[in-house]
Formats: structure tokens, C-alpha cells, sequence
């Protein structure tokens, strides 16, 4: 039964692949199409993270990948290199972690 899933969201995936590439230029040349396409990842980037930050399961929870997340957004707004943020990060959420 699990095989049919697998076969039928492949199936769907190829053909949304070859609806994507069967679009005529002209579409793909308009600028608010080309607007959309620039901004699009960086909504979906956004909902994950909230999505990731704030959800446990079913239900929201505050705890310290929220503050992990805020201490990244401060480097980030100090122009720090992206490792740095990513350390910052990930040390803030961690020293939270043993520290509750």
C-alpha cells in the first residue's frame, strides 16, 4: 500500500515538473511573475522557521529556539558573517537549554 503513495507522488511530482517547464516565455518574462518567483523562497524560508521555532507538535511552545532565533536576527542585524550567526545562534539556544 505504501508503494502506491511512493508511485503516485512521483507521478504528481513529474507532472507539476513538466506543467513548469510547458509554461510559455512570455509568462515567465512578465515582472510581477518575475517578482513573485525572487520573493517566494523567502516566504517559504519564513514559514518554516516560525513553523519550526514555535511548534512543538500541536501546539505553540515558547523555549529557547525562539531566543536562538532572536540572538541570530541581532547578528544579523550587526552585519555578522553568516557563521557567526549561526554560532550565535545555536550557543544561545543551547546555553539556554542548560541552563532550564
Amino acid at each position: 500500500m505504501i508503494w502506491a503513495g511512493v508511485l503516485v507522488a512521483a507521478a504528481g511530482c513529474f507532472l507539476l515538473k513538466v506543467a513548469g517547464l510547458s509554461v510559455p516565455e512570455r509568462v515567465l518574462e512578465d515582472p510581477r511573475v518575475q517578482r513573485m518567483a525572487n520573493l517566494l523562497p523567502v516566504g517559504l524560508l519564513g514559514a518554516l522557521i516560525a513553523t519550526q521555532t514555535l511548534a512543538n507538535g500541536k501546539h505553540y511552545e515558547l523555549d529557547a529556539r525562539l531566543a536562538g532565533v532572536v540572538a541570530g536576527l541581532v547578528a544579523v542585524r550587526l552585519k555578522a558573517p553568516f557563521l557567526v550567526v549561526v554560532a550565535v545562534a545555536a550557543g544561545t539556544a543551547a546555553l539556554l537549554r542548560a541552563v532550564t
